[in-house]
């Protein structure tokens, strides 16, 4: 019968590597807002000033990026923030029967 002894651990010959986790930023998510021509630009300034915190004259120079351009950038956040921010954009507009659109997108 060999020598066996459930209480003596045997860990001369064991191997033990520290684990280095490989940790990553978060992506972060672009918010736009896309044009379309029946909101009156007052409620694009409302919105931005309302939702995104811009001051009024930032909030007129990215109404009038939309209104040119098609598309302006809002802000740039994590997942679930800008997940978060699309959703009320776009139910406050539906609410108050505007169609603009809000987005986000990947960076």
């Amino acid at each position: 019968m060999p020598d066996f002894h459930p209480f003596f651990h045997f860990d001369d010959d064991l191997a033990v590597q520290n684990a280095k986790p490989i940790l990553k930023k978060p992506p972060l998510y672009r918010v736009i807002l896309l044009n379309d021509d029946f909101t009156p630009m007052d409620f694009v300034i409302e919105v931005l000033t309302s939702f995104f915190g811009m001051p009024e004259e930032k909030a007129t120079a990215v109404m009038l990026q939309v209104h040119t351009q098609g598309m302006g950038i809002c802000g740039t956040y994590s997942k679930d923030v800008a997940e978060t921010k699309v959703y009320i954009v776009n139910t406050y507009s539906h609410e108050h029967e505007y169609p603009l659109k809000c987005a986000m997108e990947e960076i």
